[in-house]
């Protein structure tokens, strides 16, 4: 049963959130939310904060102060509620080429999240497995091993690794880091379809400002603070990615 009423009510919110490792300030007053079916791409230099913001939503990081609050609770208080979130980090794709398993051990194991570490799979798991598979288009590949796939393929297997835990929220960051560049394009439509044809609520971060432009719903323009927050299209000017990245670097937009 899905909780959450309408596309209005938030699923994630931060208020005055701030982080610092020692006396080295990450985030500062970073405040914004997440509603039901949003498509949010995350930009920002190195060293802005990205990757320590996705780590406080996920629970992973405790803000030195402020708020965040996830499917309604403050994030230190979810339980089971930590499975309806869908978390692909940055590196998880460039598997050890070595590594053993197949297509379909690996999706599956993104139901043990919901307890079935140490159980055999259900029916209803299975099935779960199998149309994640279907939605992320590996099905093909299911017995195949995972260091035998492309950087693109295997990206979409961590994507239906998620998938099978039946989340409402899908987390990535920087998803294509290892995706040639001809599939990269790709794979921001299958993350547009699963968000236009299956309502999965996404937020991910990227560098490619210029693709994501064109396919976010919403851009979170952060360097330590949000700089901006709002419709991609209002956001992707040289005023803006001045602010964010300094007035020295030359900015090429493309129309597509």
């Amino acid at each position: 049963m899905n909780i959450f009423k309408s596309k209005t009510e938030n699923l994630i919110e931060l208020k005055n959130v701030n982080f610092s490792y020692g006396f080295n300030s990450v985030l500062e007053d970073v405040s914004f939310s997440v509603k039901v079916g949003d498509y949010i791409g995350i930009i920002g230099p190195n060293g802005g904060g990205k990757t320590t913001l996705l780590n406080i939503i996920l629970g992973l990081l405790k803000p030195t102060s402020g708020q965040v609050v996830v499917f309604g609770k403050p994030v230190g208080q979810l339980k089971k509620e930590r499975a309806q979130i869908g978390y692909v980090p940055q590196r998880l794709s460039q598997l050890d080429v070595n590594f053993p398993a197949t297509v379909y051990e690996i999706v599956s194991s993104g139901r043990t999240a919901l307890g079935n570490l140490f159980h055999q799979f259900t029916k209803h798991d299975k099935e779960e497995i199998e149309k994640a598979m279907e939605i992320a288009k590996i099905s093909q590949f299911r017995d195949k091993l995972i260091n035998s796939l492309s950087g693109g393929e295997r990206q979409r297997v961590m994507i239906a690794r998620a998938l099978a835990g039946s989340p409402k929220v899908l987390i990535l960051d920087e998803p294509t880091t290892g995706v040639d560049i001809s599939s990269q394009e790709q794979f921001y439509q299958f993350l547009a379809d699963l968000n236009h044809k299956h309502g999965l609520t996404i937020m991910f971060v990227s560098h490619d400002i210029d693709i994501i432009a064109n396919e976010v719903h919403s851009l979170l323009l952060l360097n330590k603070k949000v700089i901006s927050f709002g419709p991609a299209k209002d956001l992707i000017n040289k005023d803006y990615l001045e602010q964010l990245y300094g007035n020295k670097i030359n900015f090429t937009f493309h129309k597509h």
